[in-house]
């Protein structure tokens, strides 16, 4: 089994910035990550794709968050981040990692268990 954990969240100031973490744990090691994905989900609001880094390394952001959002990894430590700069009001939701692994006959895709960005005004 594969376990996602999200860090990072909290309250923070508009402008200010914040980098999110997600580590992977468990049975990992045999899999080929295919992509990591960060979403958001706000209250009332459908949950949003706001970051990708493929398997390859490349990345892509929503126009929403272009410019203003990083996304990286540390493979050595199986850990995606999310740095956030310029943080909006808009910004605030709960943000979940989701990552897909695969092997040679099987793909899997898990998710955290979130973590809450609130940004005040």
């Amino acid at each position: 089994q594969v376990q996602l954990v999200e860090s990072g969240g909290g309250l923070v100031q508009a402008g200010d910035s914040l980098t999110l973490a997600c580590s992977a744990s468990g049975s990992i090691f045999s899999l080929k990550v295919n992509a990591t994905n960060w979403f958001r989900q706000a209250p009332g609001k459908q949950r949003e794709l706001v970051a990708t880094i493929t398997g390859g390394g490349n990345t892509n952001y929503p126009d929403s968050v272009k410019g203003r959002f990083i996304v990286s990894r540390d493979r050595s430590v199986a850990t995606v981040y999310l740095q956030m700069n310029r943080l909006k009001p808009e910004d605030t939701a709960v943000y979940y990692c989701n990552t897909i692994f695969s092997d040679d006959t099987h793909l899997w895709n898990f998710w955290g268990q979130g973590t809450q960005v609130t940004v005040s005004s």
